[in-house]
């Protein structure tokens, strides 16, 4: 491990700031998709990337070469959200084909099936792994959360919510959030049948609960809801710290939103497909790209890189134009 913080603490040596993020345009851009993505993961210490599209394909990418290592089709059952486990070549990922919502472990280095895990009754709409057991939970339109255990193919826990659910783990896997109807729930991962410890309020907006996240220093969350609201909060208070407003969205598309890695500026994707980038300290707006596509799409910082990446109808990586900071350079 020591190798691999070291390295990232090397990436981030030029520290992400306002005029840096401003900067930001797409480096490369993938454009072999035939359907829209649905759904991305960067690996947590290798630099891989993991794509869902709509034209049933999973695609591993090594983002350090910039290059597609391997594509897998899911022709059989669909695929809508994928997520890496702690392995570079593992993903466990949702289907989309309306009639089997099982969810699978897939090794991507032999296109194996490792284990299915059967449980949902419909759409899975969220997926989140736990980054330090093998711990995974996800949230279905049936109004579940179940929680799961990769080496076993029965759930080991299940939530009754009421409302399409959002869940996420903190950095350390101690606790995890669900959020739907107006509120997060936070629980403690090894006593959550005891019900929240706390519970979460943000405000008046009770729209469908879309995406809820930790920062890497768990200090922070957000959600993102289908009207068009980033709510971010202290996650220990469960102060409302601010709410950003982009286009609302249709109750079939996902509005997502991703922290920088130090926590410190929050990208998010808009209904008019347009990307956007606000302060936390401040809450004001401090960059926005427009864009020719009139969706939402998926946004993910790179961890520990200053990168993000944004998929709709192609793949692009975003990073710094240094030839805009001509200035900033010079000073160094």
């Amino acid at each position: 491990m020591g190798g691999a913080s070291s390295e990232r603490e090397e990436k981030v040596s030029l520290e992400l700031t306002e005029e840096i993020l401003q900067s930001m345009e797409v480096g490369m851009t993938f454009r072999d998709y035939n359907g829209r993505i649905s759904s991305m993961d960067f690996h947590r210490t290798s630099s891989y990337l993991v794509t869902a599209s709509d034209d049933e394909s999973i695609r591993l990418y090594d983002v350090a070469s910039a290059t597609c290592l391997k594509t897998i089709n899911s022709k059989k059952y669909g695929v809508d959200l994928v997520c890496f486990t702690s392995h570079p070549t593992t993903v466990i990922y949702s289907s989309k084909n309306g009639w089997d919502e099982s969810l699978r472990l897939l090794s991507l280095n032999d296109n194996k099936y490792l284990r299915y895990f059967r449980g949902h009754h419909d759409r899975v709409v969220s997926l989140s792994l736990c980054a330090r057991k093998e711990c995974f939970i996800s949230g279905s339109l049936d109004r579940t959360v179940l929680l799961w255990d990769q080496r076993a193919e029965k759930c080991q826990g299940l939530l009754r919510v009421q409302g399409k659910p959002a869940t996420a783990y903190d950095e350390q896997g101690v606790v995890f959030s669900i959020a739907f109807g107006g509120y997060i729930r936070m629980f403690d991962a090894r006593k959550y049948e005891k019900g929240p410890f706390d519970i979460f309020s943000v405000g008046e907006d009770i729209s469908d609960a879309n995406i809820v996240k930790f920062s890497n220093d768990g200090r922070l969350m957000l959600l993102t809801t289908s009207d068009g609201h980033i709510h971010v909060l202290d996650s220990f208070r469960g102060t409302l710290l601010s709410t950003y407003n982009v286009k609302p969205i249709s109750s079939n598309l996902t509005l997502e939103a991703s922290f920088s890695p130090e926590g410190m500026f929050v990208i998010s994707g808009s209904g008019d497909g347009s990307v956007y980038a606000w302060s936390v300290r401040s809450g004001k707006e401090v960059a926005s790209w427009m864009s020719t596509e009139m969706e939402p799409p998926v946004i993910k910082w790179a961890p520990g890189s200053l990168m993000f990446a944004t998929g709709s109808s192609e793949l692009s990586f975003w990073i710094p134009d240094l030839s805009k900071l001509g200035a900033y350079v010079d000073r160094k």
